[in-house]
Formats: structure tokens, sequence, C-alpha cells
């Protein structure tokens, strides 16, 4: 009973907090009146998705969950400028302690800037300026609050899960525009893509390679120990950053003459181009994230080896060997998948509007699978642990 309402008491904090957080981006800010920016920007589309719509209307939480994203790439940029945050970063939790503390003024900080901005740009002045500055500022701190709130008695990344409560807040409205535009097609069109996508990136997250291990016996007095079997699962690490990356590197030619046929993303030979540096990026980022080397070397520490290879470079040179093949292979999906938007909406010729819909779709589609993927981890290692409970006391 005690395992049942932990769970439902963390998912009524997780779901309540998403009430919070809507009703913050629906509430209008006191005392102020703005103009909605033009429906047809190219850039509406990416804003919306990342502050959940709040720059059309200057809500509470006009900024949504921008600032708690932003803050913590800022804070690594510091850290590497300022020799004082690299220590703490060194001094283990007392220096995250530390590091927490000047994450959430920064967020707070980033709020101010993007609320006098805001004023600068579209809003009143004089009195009603200071207010929107006051509401908006305390707003993106009221939403980092609720982020740790979910982080700590609910599921989930908070950040994300709020990122996710704004980003399907949006959609809705955008497949409605283009559904008044394209009819039908898009429907059907869309509903292929995603299908698609969720599809191949659960089957992406989920497969793995596993190489078997056996550990060697020992003899410690009269007992045996060791001669187990185990694995070392080697997996293609997935990220939207190769598909960003070749996105904006197609995109920079634009401003350069004679490189017309790059600004259609329906292009045969611009959607060529862009599966091979998407492939290209995917391989390079993930042949740095596994050493091999140190792994085989933890193997012959811990008396483990892969059964016949010998230990040492040997071990190594094998797991180097099936780590490329697994990369090679992982990056021609990562090439497919983002191959799949960008089809998909060239088909139903939306460039125009939005340069980049087809990787902007793809980040966002795969964003909403991971978190549910990861939320639901969460779930089922808090149901396991709760059912084991009484055993381990």
């Amino acid at each position: 009973m005690n395992a049942h309402a932990s769970l439902r008491r963390r998912i009524l904090v997780t779901l309540g907090v998403i009430v919070v957080f809507r009703l913050g981006q629906i509430l209008p800010a006191p005392s102020v009146t703005v103009r909605a920016p033009e429906a047809d920007h190219p850039l509406r589309w990416i804003l919306d998705l990342l502050t959940g719509g709040g720059l059309s209307t200057l809500p509470v939480f006009a900024f949504g969950v921008l600032p708690c994203l932003a803050a913590p790439p800022v804070l690594r940029a510091l850290t590497v400028l300022i020799p004082r945050l690299a220590a703490l970063r060194a001094e283990g939790d007392a220096g995250a302690r530390v590091l927490t503390r000047y994450r959430r003024r920064l967020v707070v900080v980033l709020g101010l800037l993007g609320a006098l901005a805001v004023v600068v740009y579209r809003g009143p002045g004089g009195l009603g300026g200071a207010v929107l500055v006051a509401c908006l500022t305390a707003g993106a701190a009221l939403v980092q609050w609720l982020t740790e709130v979910i982080t700590e008695r609910g599921f989930g990344d908070g950040v994300r899960i709020l990122l996710l409560a704004q980003v399907l807040a949006v959609l809705p409205s955008e497949f409605l525009r283009l559904y008044e535009t394209k009819g039908w097609t898009a429907v059907v069109v869309l509903g292929v893509v995603t299908l698609s996508i969720t599809v191949l990136t659960i089957a992406f997250a989920q497969a793995q390679r596993r190489i078997p291990v056996q550990y060697a016996k020992r003899m410690i007095g009269m007992r045996a120990y060791g001669g187990t079997s185990s694995y070392v699962p080697l997996r293609f690490p997935q990220a939207n950053s190769p598909a960003v990356l070749a996105a904006v590197l197609l995109s920079l030619p634009v401003l350069w003459p004679g490189v017309d046929w790059l600004r259609d993303e329906g292009n045969p030979g611009r959607i060529a181009l862009y599966f091979v540096l998407v492939c290209l990026f995917a391989f390079i980022r993930a042949a740095g994230t596994q050493d091999m080397a140190g792994v085989a070397r933890e193997l012959g520490r811990v008396g483990g080896f892969v059964p016949g290879i010998r230990p040492g470079d040997w071990t190594a040179e094998y797991l180097g060997y099936v780590r490329h093949r697994i990369i090679a292979l992982g990056a021609v999906c990562s090439g497919v998948v983002a191959l799949i938007p960008a089809v998909g909406l060239a088909l139903l010729d939306v460039s125009p509007r939005l340069p980049i819909a087809g990787v902007t779709l793809l980040v966002v589609l795969v964003f909403l699978v991971g978190v549910s993927l990861d939320t639901t981890r969460q779930i089922e290692s808090l149901r396991q642990q709760r059912r084991y409970e009484p055993f381990l006391r």
C-alpha cells in the first residue's frame, strides 16, 4: 500500500506542477497590452516550441523553460573561463551545491535580461514596463522552482517534463494550421513521419551489442569466487546535434551567390548532401564517446576477459573493431531518421514558411520519445525498488 501511495503521490505532484505551469503560460501579465507577432514569421514556430507560445501573448511564464535550458550551457562556458568555477567543479558534492546556487541565480539573470529585451522591443514604457519586467523575472524564477519540485518529488527531469508539456501545447495549433493549408495530405504525411520516427527512435534507443565477458575463478581460503559471466553493452549514442549542425551548415551558403538550390529543402541534391553530413557528424561525435582501451584495462583489473580473445591490447583492439562497426551502422541509421521529416515536409512544400522545418520536427519528435522512455524507466525502477524493499530490510 505504501508503494502505491508513493507512486500515486509522485504522479499527482508531477501533474499538479504541469497544471500550474500551463496556467502560468495562459495568465497574462498585469497591466500590459502588447501586439502579437506576425503569424508567418519564419522563427515563430521555433520560439513557440521553446517558450510554449509565451512570446506571442506575454503571460506570467512568457519564457517557459527557456532560461532553465540556457543556464547550464552558459554556466559551463563560464566554468571554462573562470578558474574559481573550475575549482568548485573539482571539489565534489560541496562544489556542486555551490554551482547549483549559481545556476539558479543565472536563471533569474537570464529571465531579467529577457524581460528587458521584451520591454525594449515590444513592451510599454514607464511604470507598465517596470511591472512587466518584474513579473516576467519572477515568472522565470518560479518556473525554475517548479522544475526542481518535479525532479525531487515527481517523475523525470523537471526541465524536460515541462518542456514536453509546452511543446505538446503548441503542436496541435501548428498541425491545424498545416491542415488548413494542405488538407488531409498533411495529416497522412505527418502521421507517417511521426510513427516512423517514433518506432525507429525507440528501436535505436533499446538496441545494443553485448560483448560476452567471463570472470576468472579465484580461491580465497577454502572458497572459490568469480567464474561468472556477464557482458559489455555497446550502444550508439543518440543525439540531435548532427542533424542540427548539418542543417546550420546547409543554411549558411544561402548568404552566398550561386547556391540557390540550397534554399529549397525539397531539392534532391540538398537532401542527399544533408544525409551525408548527418552521417559524417554522427560518426565523428560517436567516435570519441567511449575509450575501449580503458574498458579493456578495467576488465583485466577485475579478472574479466572476452572468450577467445587474449587480455590487454588484443581485447582493446577487438572492442574497438566492434565499436567502429556499431558507430558506422548507427551513423547511417541517424541519417535515415533525419531524412524522414525532411522528405515528408518536402512533399508538403512547407519549407518557405519555416526554413529548417525538417530538423525542427525531428528534434521535437526525438525529444518527446526520449522523455517518455526516461520517465517510463524511472517509474519502472521505482516500482521494482518498492516491490523488493521488504526483502532488503
